[in-house]
């Protein structure tokens, strides 16, 4: 057995249910911060253009934040592929924190860098854990036909 595998059954065996509300929760956050993103579409590009190393990119970067936060924040309250949903989402929370006190204020919704590393904990946590038992994974796993 090897250490995901191993990971994966002490996640199922230690998950009390409380702790999948909290993932339903993280799960709207970044949905409603894809909302957001979405609202300020053109100050997030801004953003993005201040980096030379990313001003190619800056399009495709900004669209794929923006879907990421929705579609990622939907599998995730719903606890569907969450692992695959956490693993798109962390390297724009890594982002965020290093853009995080920009003149633009974008980012500064969350009023400190704070929030942005609590949201990137729980996303880590969440990816050793797993969905648990109350999501459409549980259900599939328990339901394998």
């Amino acid at each position: 057995m090897n250490l995901l595998q191993r990971i994966d059954r002490w996640g199922e065996s230690h998950h009390p249910k409380w702790v999948d509300g909290i993932r339903v929760l993280l799960g709207i956050f970044l949905f409603w911060k894809g909302v957001v993103f979405i609202q300020n579409i053109d100050v997030l590009k801004a953003v993005i253009t201040q980096s030379p190393v990313i001003t190619v990119l800056s399009f495709w970067l900004a669209h794929y934040i923006v879907f990421a936060h929705l579609a990622g924040g939907v599998l995730i309250t719903f606890g569907l592929l969450t692992r695959v949903a956490i693993i798109a989402q962390i390297p724009i929370l890594i982002g965020a924190l290093i853009f995080v006190h920009t003149p633009t204020g974008l980012f500064n919704v969350h009023g400190e860098a704070g929030l942005s590393i609590l949201v990137l904990l729980l996303l880590v946590f969440f990816l050793v854990e797993g969905s648990g038992p109350i999501s459409f994974d549980g259900y599939m796993r328990r339901h394998p036909a």
